[in-house]
């Protein structure tokens, strides 16, 4: 077995950072190369499903899978909400569209080259 010299380090494990990205080994505060690339790409299909817990009974549509960055994503839920006439968020990487409203938006989003998949009850 070689010696190694005992002037060389190398960091094995350390928590001043945090998380580092697997990429470019920045804390993920810090990090770089996302920035513009989305969190989860998925299959490429996006799913629309209707969801009713913990809203009072209340229907509300939800979109995943959608292959966009943060900024995109709020414009093009911006765009959908005025599509429905009603109100909505973006929580994570998932759009909500208040009451049930699936049908409406497989359409306007295969009009925009989206894949979807209506799923769910």
């Amino acid at each position: 077995m070689a010696k190694r010299d005992s002037n060389s380090s190398t960091l094995v494990y350390s928590t001043d950072g945090g998380r580092l990205c697997p990429q470019c080994q920045r804390p993920v505060a810090a990090c770089v190369c996302g920035r513009a690339r989305p969190a989860v790409t998925g299959d490429g299909i996006v799913r629309l499903h209707r969801e009713t817990g913990g809203r009072g009974g209340k229907a509300v549509t939800i979109i995943r899978g959608l292959p966009l960055a943060a900024p995109e994503l709020k414009l093009l839920a911006k765009a959908l909400k005025q599509k429905c006439g009603v109100g909505g968020a973006v929580k994570n990487d998932t759009v909500e569209i208040q009451g049930d409203q699936r049908q409406l938006l497989a359409r306007e989003l295969e009009a925009r080259g989206y894949r979807t998949k209506i799923a769910g009850g």
